[in-house]
């Protein structure tokens, strides 16, 4: 876990110049969403300047946000058999995570490069055409099986109007 500052140490990190409206990245992590490049934030935590300064501060901050965003995953765990949007709040949690923690920052990285590429996996014209295919193969089956239970025993109302 990433717990020291540039800032205590004296070390001054280097500036990152932000690329152009015009650029282009090629890179996993600068990717280009119609015509503005995404840029990558740095590693590290995130919290306010007073709070690094002090180490007890800084490690009581980590505390708090570790156990925030273990609550929350936690909450996240709970929904996914009940009720309600388990893995929207899972990533939450890791997203509130990921403002202090190095490792939580990689993993919603990793997972966001994942998520990118089976969208796109998902655009492409052979893969769509196919599940085309299959979800229209799929409905003709159940219709088919809908029609033969209809004919064999006919449609009964679980109601009873004209009595």
């Amino acid at each position: 876990m990433n717990a020291e500052s540039d800032e205590r140490s004296g070390v001054v990190a280097p500036a990152h110049t932000a690329p152009g409206a015009g650029d282009v990245r090629d890179s996993v992590t600068g990717d280009v969403t119609e015509g503005a490049a995404k840029e990558e934030r740095e590693l590290g935590s995130r919290a306010p300047g007073f709070i690094k300064a002090s180490r007890t501060l800084h490690l009581s901050w980590q505390v708090g946000v570790f156990v925030v965003g273990l609550a929350v995953v936690a909450a996240g765990i709970v929904m996914l058999p009940l009720p309600g949007p388990g893995w929207l709040v899972i990533f939450g949690g890791m997203a509130i995570w990921a403002t202090e923690f190095v490792w939580a920052q990689l993993v919603l990285r990793w997972t966001r490069r994942k998520v990118t590429e089976a969208a796109q996996r998902a655009l492409d014209p052979k893969v769509r055409r196919r599940n085309i295919i299959l979800t229209v193969i799929g409905l003709v089956i159940i219709a088919v099986l809908v029609g033969i239970y209809v004919w064999k025993f006919g449609i009964v109302m679980p109601w009873k109007i004209h009595e």
